[in-house]
């Protein structure tokens, strides 16, 4: 049997998982780019595959036509966008994700990524590399209204945390109406700082969202680029509408968009997940998964 493997880091920070399926014979074939395939490259990759060890690549019906012997797809997060899960179904191929295993390590990177704006480690660390001894002002998450987008697992966890330093939480989420706010645009208007962590592609922070917005308002983006208008977000940076914005799950990867330009926009390459407790668990657990799909 054979698996290959579409995540670009599988395996890096513990082998057990390469150890688990060879014990069990199977033949492991692992991403030759070191980074998102696209649709071309995950076909050819595919080819006589029985089962994938899924990262971000597109796995939709073009996909699944072209590589028959595919019966199981195991991704390595949670989101699920990239898997047409209903095609999946027609060519009667198993799909699971893990839900579990990123929570902590995302809603760290979040709360990390926010304490860094808010006091100003960055442009403090900029500073004094350029021999300027300057002392910032910055601003605490006591007291700070933080609007989050999203409630599933990440969205709860990073809530938990920033009310522990005292920040005042309020909740959108479309699915769970018994603790949102009456409307996203309500939310919005209160909140000094946004963070999103709602699945799906649908765009949330629209130009128009972000008008009703307070100045100086920070965004904070772990979920999906997509959910961010980006050329609206350009403009509110510029502008100094948006006082800042963090974003891991960016538009395009590798990143080269006009958000770069922005000072005040702090970029990182998809590594939420990337801590080794984390990647290690969302791997074991994705295995498993892969394992008990093809039988084994």
């Amino acid at each position: 049997m054979k698996v290959v493997v579409g995540a670009s880091s599988f395996g890096d920070t513990n082998s057990e998982v390469i150890d688990i399926l060879k014990s069990k014979g199977i033949e492991i074939v692992k991403n030759p780019y070191g980074r998102k395939m696209n649709q071309e490259e995950i076909i050819k990759h595919l080819q006589g595959a029985d089962g994938l060890l899924a990262g971000l690549e597109p796995l939709n019906e073009e996909v699944f036509i072209q590589c028959p012997n595919l019966k199981a797809i195991a991704r390595i997060g949670i989101g699920m966008d990239n898997v047409d899960q209903e095609a999946a179904a027609r060519y009667k191929i198993k799909v699971s994700n893990t839900p579990e295993g990123p929570t902590s390590a995302v809603a760290e990177m979040t709360l990390t990524a926010l304490l860094s704006i808010c006091h100003n480690l960055i442009d403090a660390n900029d500073d004094i590399h350029n021999g300027i001894w300057k002392k910032r002002m910055g601003k605490s998450i006591q007291g700070m209204k933080v609007l989050v987008i999203g409630y599933g697992h990440i969205g709860k966890k990073t809530a938990e945390l920033l009310e522990r330093l005292g920040a005042e939480i309020s909740i959108y989420d479309k699915y769970i109406s018994e603790v949102s706010v009456p409307s996203l645009e309500q939310g919005v208007a209160q909140a000094d700082v946004i963070t999103l962590h709602a699945s799906g592609k649908e765009e949330i922070i629209s130009q128009e969202l972000i008008q009703q917005m307070k100045d100086g308002v920070i965004i904070l983006n772990s979920a999906r680029g997509g959910l961010v208008n980006e050329q609206a977000l350009y403009d509110a940076l510029k502008s100094n509408k948006v006082a800042a914005f963090w974003g891991d799950a960016l538009w395009e990867e590798p990143y080269e968009g006009i958000i770069k330009e922005c000072k005040n926009a702090i970029l990182t390459p998809h590594i939420c997940t990337y801590t080794t407790s984390c990647r290690t668990s969302m791997e074991k657990q994705a295995v498993e998964n892969l394992l008990g799909d093809l039988g084994l």
